[in-house]
């Protein structure tokens, strides 16, 4: 990002670092810690987590020495300790937003309505809010992003994570003219619909990943999270049901995502879509209608045409994150937000038989995985948001595995904090 490095440098020197919140100290939060411990112009004066251990260990993993490391749920004792230039670790992620010296909040704990009173707490205590939880994002985005708008803070995914990388490919491809067709992301794990949490332990042990969310990740749910969160950026859409998810290397997309009828895959363009075969990059499939653009593009050795592919070849997640902290602060603008009320939905699928009465659970466990459709649709045959499931939804219907599930399926848990909020962003955005 132009001239960053430069901003950041300028508050270090002048001794007014931006001082960060984060909640969440698995994978994601720990390297994002780590990193903030380390750079110029930021820092992470608290670090929350629910194990209070785990943000203690972000700080040493960035070379924090114990005795700068306070722990504590006070909020004066937290600010204290942060005007002494120390670090605070804590399992109340309340006090991220309560402290006045944070200016920025960091989610980054994929649990939906955990993210939702972080998110609010943040735009009420006037500080800028980082959603690196998307599964949030993608069900009561809009809402989040028109309450900080007035209350003037920024709401914002992040950079790195594959929607704001696709934002930027996005964002550049129309800043010169071209008319995007296509984005997308490409698909790091063997999508398998029967995984949970204990089919993946021994993996996720070796890699250090929370066992829910590498089954996430396997199950296919992050995949659609993310292109629905592109999807309600952009207003693109999927153009089936899940996507097509074809596997193809860079190249082949110029010519599998022509229409049909030009012997491609797709039904239409302005669509969203994952690729086997390109992880961890994302990717743009442009076009133009100018006779002289469509002979530059050739000559830039970017191929015959009539289609085109941008491609990042990678996203660098949590360590990319800094940098939408300082563009937050320093230029008050987000990489990522919805465009109004919601594009796309992400849907709720069983993974298995089920019986009428049992429960259901959430994000990466043993019962339900996340789909990819459009809002409309979704409204329209009934189908329950996944962000919506959790440990109290029970099945009022026998289920067979791959069904899509609708409200007539299942008794959804009311009392969350992300339905009401769904209740209310339904009623502004329809």
């Amino acid at each position: 990002m132009y001239n960053m490095n430069r901003k950041l440098a300028a508050l270090e020197a002048e001794g007014k670092p931006i001082q960060v919140g984060v909640v969440g100290a698995g994978q994601m939060g720990r390297g994002m810690v780590t990193e903030l411990v380390m750079i110029k112009g930021e820092r992470p004066a608290i670090c929350a987590d629910i194990n209070i251990d785990l943000a203690v260990h972000a700080f040493e993993y960035g070379g924090v020495h114990p005795d700068q490391i306070v722990k504590t749920t006070d909020v004066e004792e937290a600010s204290a300790a942060i005007k002494a230039g120390k670090y605070v670790a804590t399992n109340d992620s309340d006090l991220v937003t309560k402290v006045p010296e944070i200016d920025v909040v960091v989610d980054v704990t994929g649990v939906p309505d955990v993210g939702a009173k972080i998110a609010l707490d943040a735009i009420a205590a006037k500080k800028h809010i980082i959603m690196m939880n998307v599964e949030s994002d993608v069900v009561i985005g809009p809402y989040l992003y028109k309450k900080a708008q007035e209350a003037g803070v920024v709401y914002t995914g992040t950079n790195g994570d594959e929607p704001g990388a696709v934002m930027e490919l996005y964002d550049f491809a129309e800043a010169m003219g071209l008319k995007v067709e296509v984005i997308g992301k490409g698909k790091n794990n063997r999508i398998d619909r029967e995984c949970n949490p204990d089919t993946v332990l021994e993996e996720a042990t070796r890699r250090k990943m929370s066992p829910k969310m590498l089954c996430a990740f396997k199950d296919g749910t992050k995949t659609m999270v993310e292109m629905a969160a592109m999807s309600n950026a952009t207003g693109l859409v999927p153009d089936v049901i899940g996507g097509h998810g074809i596997a193809c290397d860079v190249k082949g997309l110029n010519d599998m995502y022509r229409l049909k009828e030009d012997d491609g895959i797709l039904n239409k363009h302005g669509v969203v879509e994952y690729v086997r075969g390109i992880a961890p990059g994302v990717f743009v499939t442009v076009s133009t209608d100018n006779e002289e653009i469509a002979y530059q593009m050739q000559y830039h050795s970017m191929g015959p045409g009539p289609l085109w592919t941008l491609y990042r070849p990678y996203h660098l997640c949590n360590l990319e994150t800094p940098l939408t902290i300082g563009r937050a602060v320093i230029y008050h603008e987000g990489v990522i937000v919805p465009k109004g009320g919601l594009v796309s939905e992400v849907i709720t699928v069983a993974k298995k038989d089920m019986k009428a009465g049992e429960k259901l659970d959430g994000i990466g466990g043993y019962t339900t995985y996340g789909s990819i459709d459009t809002h409309e649709h979704a409204k329209q045959e009934g189908y329950v948001p996944f962000g919506l499931i959790n440990k109290n939804a029970v099945l009022k219907k026998d289920v067979k595995k791959g069904q899509l599930l609708t409200y007539d399926d299942v008794e959804i848990d009311t009392n969350t904090l992300i339905y009401k909020i769904r209740q209310e962003q339904d009623k502004i955005f329809g």
